[in-house]
């Protein structure tokens, strides 16, 4: 469900340390649940955490227990928590979930300090907008005919509300817009396709998105998990509708017989450089060597294009100024002409 509580990436990302290494210690898993129970931040994470630590000590397997949390955990997380479980490589599956979960966050806040600097510009023009738009109430108090030289309509407090309302509406659709494709709605499927083709955002983005999918595919395939399920698996964790279209496509051309490298290049949608990449991993029979290669090249990649996007970014806000600035000047301008001109007839 859209809104149904979550576990954070962060918080993800310390409990898998925290469960791989006191797995990896010996310690029993009852244990390592009553524990994480107890240290637990938030009631819903401690009502989470107590469900599954209850289903442990009543005998049931941690992935039975994981699952009557419903989707407070990712399917990432359960399905491969399930075949760590299976395989009896448990301790190594959470160390390599914990290393994926904190390159995500490394990825994100190179993306927040790429955005940082030109959302305080925007947020400064904005501001200077409404001050505008109130400043205009103080200079038409007492007149009979209000005087609105930006030419918004809006003029004083209630011109500030109105202006202040229209940008929490802007605000709170572009918020859940960015949640919705989070958590995969099926509706932001083409916002998904249209942001890898913009210009300068659409390569980190996509670069992102294939270190995912090349990183599940390194770990689902070492786990010894059903090829199948594997790369239907690897293909939705990388969140972009770009790829996750083709699961069923690709599934049924390998359940056909096909080859992994032709099942994905018949899809049309991989790059170049991951198809090669696949190829010669197949054929050598280290595919699993060869995709946990290309994600940390991808993820290298995406953290370059995020730094060039600060730079664009920055640009692109300051174009944006000076562009409202220059509209304000010439709406200014034209209003002292106009009142000059009244006058003069």
């Amino acid at each position: 469900m859209l809104f149904s509580p979550r576990i954070s990436t962060k918080a993800l990302a310390a409990l898998c340390r925290r469960l791989g290494m006191s797995l990896q210690a010996g310690i029993d898993v009852r244990t390592v649940w009553t524990r994480e129970t107890q240290q637990a931040h938030g009631p819903i994470a401690r009502s989470r955490f107590r469900q599954i630590s209850e289903a442990v000590n009543e005998g049931e397997s941690l992935c039975e227990a994981i699952d009557r949390t419903g989707d407070y955990f990712p399917e990432t997380f359960r399905a491969l928590a399930r075949i760590g479980e299976e395989t009896g490589h448990l301790a190594e599956t959470f160390s390599q979930l914990a290393d994926h979960y904190e390159e995500q966050l490394k990825l994100r806040r190179i993306l927040v300090s790429a955005s940082t600097w030109p959302m305080i510009e925007l947020g400064l023009a904005l501001f200077v907008i409404g001050f505008l738009i109130g400043f205009m109430g103080v200079v038409n108090r007492g007149s009979a005919e209000p005087i609105d030289p930006l030419g918004f309509g809006l003029v004083g407090a209630g011109g500030v509300a109105v202006y202040v309302t229209y940008l929490a509406i802007i605000a709170a659709g572009i918020v859940a817009v960015v949640y919705a494709i989070r958590r995969g709605v099926v509706w932001t499927r083409p916002i998904q396709r249209l942001l890898l083709r913009v210009p300068v955002l659409g390569k980190p983005l996509e670069c992102v998105a294939l270190s995912r999918l090349s990183w599940a595919m390194h770990l689902t395939l070492e786990t010894g998990m059903e090829l199948r399920r594997a790369l239907r698996l690897s293909l939705e964790s990388a969140r972009n509708a770009q790829y996750t279209d083709h699961v069923a496509s690709i599934d049924a051309r390998v359940e056909a017989g096909d080859t992994i490298y032709e099942a994905f290049l018949a899809t049309g949608a991989f790059p170049h450089h991951f198809l090669d990449s696949m190829r010669v991993g197949e054929q050598s029979g280290r595919l699993a060597e060869s995709m946990e290669l290309l994600s940390r090249q991808y993820r290298e990649q995406a953290e370059a294009g995020f730094k060039a996007l600060t730079v664009a970014g920055g640009f692109g806000i300051w174009l944006i100024v000076a562009a409202i600035i220059i509209l304000f000047i010439f709406r200014l301008a034209m209003f002292y002409i106009g009142t000059i001109s009244s006058f003069a007839q």
